[in-house]
């Protein structure tokens, strides 16, 4: 069994509202560390129709318990009108409360009750390397990092990633009504995944999918509130060179754009390995300061003439460069050493697929499952 990241420390004596993707793994973490917990899960029909038809019968039941029990209600999304009772239960009777969802757009657009800042905010993620012994990057690269396909074999991950693509991706979103015309969010989806790492234009992306430019924004606005994908700023804070403003958007696993993008059975040295080595080591970061709670810390950095730097810790503190490369050459550092012209603290990095750890003309040099060790160990930026 491997164990998560997050662990009951992470739930002592506060309630919480975790979030994330499905198949992440947030539904068996809960089961696994509060099997004493009482626990109402809304995806079984007679649970989720029982309360649609009487939210109060959840204070009913909760109210026979002792004050200050843990109680657990996993989909919360789908069944929103239960927080009113939640909050009742939770200033009259003290009962501590885990809500779990896949989505937090139904919570925040429908102006239901949130709590009123009395319930933490956690995102849960997929695996992360430091969560798997023996983490073999290069199936990570190729299967993702959601727990089932991740330890699927070669064989079976692409028919689990079939099924996840077209029935959550796609029928949820339709079951959610949050498109009217799903044909064009399916081109959407895979005009999203050609541009997945790269700056946004959501001009170009409305042309390939046949939609205005207004619509296409909207389109990854639903992918962030459903926590399917995140934008990435850029790095604005100037010197002397101008830069490229538009963020950067990545699927919240790198799986995703794979299966869209028909890459499979990648090895390094291709291009297209090239660029979900990129995605993962994004994926990893965006784990890395989620867990820890670091806000508005991680940006890319591009100017406009062709200078570029994949990734940005805090404010200017670390520079990373992603190189699905076993041997870094000066060529690489290009980018690396122009930032470090504007922002002569900065620590600059290559994650790269290099056997061993160098330095090199002032620059750390890192394999990529090197680097993961030092991140998870607070080596690489702590805020």
């Amino acid at each position: 069994m491997i164990k998560r990241f997050i662990t009951k420390d992470n739930f002592l004596n506060e309630s919480y509202f975790l979030f994330g993707a499905r198949q992440t793994g947030k539904s068996t973490l809960l089961w696994e560390l509060f099997p004493e917990a009482a626990f109402y899960d809304l995806l079984e029909n007679n649970t989720f129709e029982r309360l649609q038809r009487n939210p109060s019968l959840l204070r009913q039941n909760l109210e026979m318990l002792e004050p200050g029990t843990l109680v657990i209600i996993d989909e919360i999304q789908n069944l929103p009108e239960l927080l009113n009772e939640v909050q009742w239960l939770m200033v009259r009777k003290g009962h501590r409360f885990i809500l779990s969802g896949s989505s937090a757009r139904k919570l925040r657009r429908s102006g239901v009750n949130l709590l009123g800042g009395r319930a933490i905010m956690q995102t849960f993620y997929p695996f992360v390397s430091h969560e798997i012994p023996d983490f073999d990057i290069v199936k990570a690269v190729n299967q993702g990092m959601l727990p089932r396909h991740y330890l699927a074999s070669e064989k079976n991950y692409w028919d689990l990633l079939q099924a996840y693509v077209s029935v959550y991706l796609k029928e949820e979103i339709k079951a959610e009504s949050l498109v009217r015309n799903l044909s064009s969010f399916n081109r959407f989806l895979e005009a999203a995944a050609l541009t997945d790492g790269e700056m946004v234009n959501y001009n170009n992306i409305a042309s390939d999918c046949g939609v205005d430019a207004k619509t296409a924004k909207e389109y990854f606005s639903i992918l962030e509130e459903t926590l399917i994908g995140y934008m990435v700023p850029a790095y604005t804070k100037t010197v002397k060179r101008k830069v490229r403003q538009s963020p950067k958007f990545y699927f919240f696993d790198v799986s995703i754009p794979n299966y869209l993008l028909g890459r499979r059975m990648m090895q390094p040295g291709s291009d297209s390995f090239g660029h979900a080595f990129e995605h993962l080591v994004i994926q990893e970061l965006i784990a890395y300061l989620g867990y820890r709670r670091v806000q508005n810390a991680l940006s890319y950095w591009h100017t406009y003439n062709g200078y570029e730097v994949d990734a940005v810790l805090g404010d200017a503190e670390v520079a990373i460069e992603i190189k699905a490369t076993n041997e870094v050459q000066h060529r690489h550092l290009h980018g690396l050493k122009a930032f470090k012209e504007e922002h002569p603290d900065a620590r600059l990095v290559v994650v790269s697929l290099d056997p061993n750890p160098r330095l090199m003309n002032g620059v750390e040099i890192m394999p990529a499952t090197y680097f993961f060790r030092q991140l998870w160990d607070e080596k690489i930026f702590t805020a």
